[in-house]
Formats: structure tokens, sequence, C-alpha cells
């Protein structure tokens, strides 16, 4: 791993512009080094930042763009719950990413088919890996210290082989999900979480500053060869007692 950074901003008005110039930063790099980006997206409260901002850049250019999702929610693409769903509406229908570029779920098969089908999706969109490498996956934490749809104590948290995997008792509905294994979360050239709010202060302390091998799955992800960013708010970090960089709105990482 290239080094965590923990980065706290006064606000999340501060930092959403950082947030859309790390995207685009790591977009244009990957593009001059292999020709296209990859990008995982993860949804909640980071699907509306991240929209807002990448839509105020001047001169976006999606075109070369391939969209895949840290983890979904087994719905149809109109409910509100659904990743896609919201993305669509807020971002990939405002921008010139191709179609072909967006990779979703088959929301209508069963939890267990929808993950083996979706593993065939990022297999064929990442030829040449055995764990799919995305250039940079967006990834929320949860208050439990979840991410994408890997919960505490659950058995997913130990599955080494699978691309994608079917979840059908998610503790935080609805309870039919897939989701990318930590294989490949930690495959990925770089990691962002983001994490906003005094409600995460606890869980964000105990994640960061928690024992050497904590369960916690946030605590889990460690790229192996990779950047990992916590880009944070005050409110979220007023619990930390570790050393952290302080970034105004202008900032580039």
């Amino acid at each position: 791993m290239a080094g965590r950074r923990v980065v706290v901003f006064p606000s999340p008005a501060e930092l959403g512009p950082v947030l859309a110039q790390l995207v685009t930063s790591r977009a244009e790099k990957a593009i001059v080094s292999h020709g296209r980006f990859t990008l995982g997206l993860s949804g909640g409260s980071l699907a509306s930042m991240l929209s807002k901002e990448l839509l105020a850049l001047p001169d976006l250019d999606c075109s070369k763009w391939v969209v895949g999702f840290c983890d979904e929610r087994l719905v149809f693409f109109d409910d509100p719950e659904s990743t896609f769903g919201l993305y669509k509406s807020q971002l990939f229908s405002k921008v010139n990413i191709p179609d072909r570029g967006i990779l979703t779920i088959d929301s209508s098969l069963p939890v267990n088919e929808c993950a083996l089908d979706y593993t065939r999706k990022l297999k064929e969109a990442f030829p040449a890996d055995d764990f799919p490498v995305f250039d940079l996956l967006l990834l929320g934490m949860g208050p439990d210290g979840h991410t994408c749809s890997l919960f505490p104590d659950h058995p997913l948290l130990e599955e080494t082989k699978k691309i994608v995997a079917p979840i059908s008792d998610s503790p935080k509905a609805p309870p039919q999900r897939v989701t990318m294994t930590f294989p490949v979360v930690n495959s990925a050239r770089c990691v962002a979480f983001v994490s906003t709010g005094g409600s995460k202060a606890p869980i964000l302390k105990e994640v960061l500053e928690g024992r050497e091998g904590s369960a916690l799955p946030a605590a889990r992800v460690v790229p192996t060869n990779g950047e990992l960013f916590w880009l944070v708010d005050d409110p979220a970090a007023a619990s930390l007692t570790i050393q952290v960089e302080r970034l105004g709105s202008g900032a580039k990482l």
C-alpha cells in the first residue's frame, strides 16, 4: 500500500470539490496510462455529493470511463434504494458516459444468479485480471463500520475467491444485495472513503485508531499496491487523535 492519508475538511462543502478533483485527476492519469478510467461507485449521500461536484466542473469528459458498483441492492432501477438509479438520474443522464461503460446488475435475477451474472460482466470488462483492478473505488462507511455490503461478523468478510458475492441476510434493508469482495477492493489502484457527520465520529475513531487487526469491515480495506484516502469532515473527525491533514476546497490530492 502506498500509505493511508486521512484528510479533514471543515464541512462537506469543502470536501466535495476535492473529491471531484481526485476523480478527474485519477481519470486523466488512467487514460494516459491505459486508455480508459475504471471507477467503482457506492450509494448513499456520496451519490448526490459526487454528482453535484462533477457536474460543476467545466469540460468534464466521461467518454472513456467504465463504471461499476461496489455493491448494489437487488431492487428495480426505479426504486429509491437502487444505487444505479440514483446515479442515472443525478449523473449518468447528464454526462457523456457511454451506455456500454456502465456495468449494472440484472435485478430480475435471484440474488445468487445476480452475483454470478455481475461477476461475468466484471470479468469481461477486466479480462486480464484475476480480480478486477479498478483505477478508483469510492466507498462509504456505515455507523456499524460496514462498507460495500460487507457487514461486521458476516461470513462474507472471509471470502477470498469470489469477485462478487450475494448476500440475502443484510442487517440493513433491503436484505438482498450483491457486493464486491475484499480481494477486489484491495486490488484497486486507489480507494477513497468519504465519511461525514458527527454520527460517524465513534466508528471512525475505532476504524482508524483501533487495535491492529480490527474486525470492522472498513478497517480491512488496505489496498495491496494502491493509495488509500479517508476524506472526512470536522464533525466525523472530532474524536481522532492520530495525525491528519487539513485541507480546503482548492486542494489537490
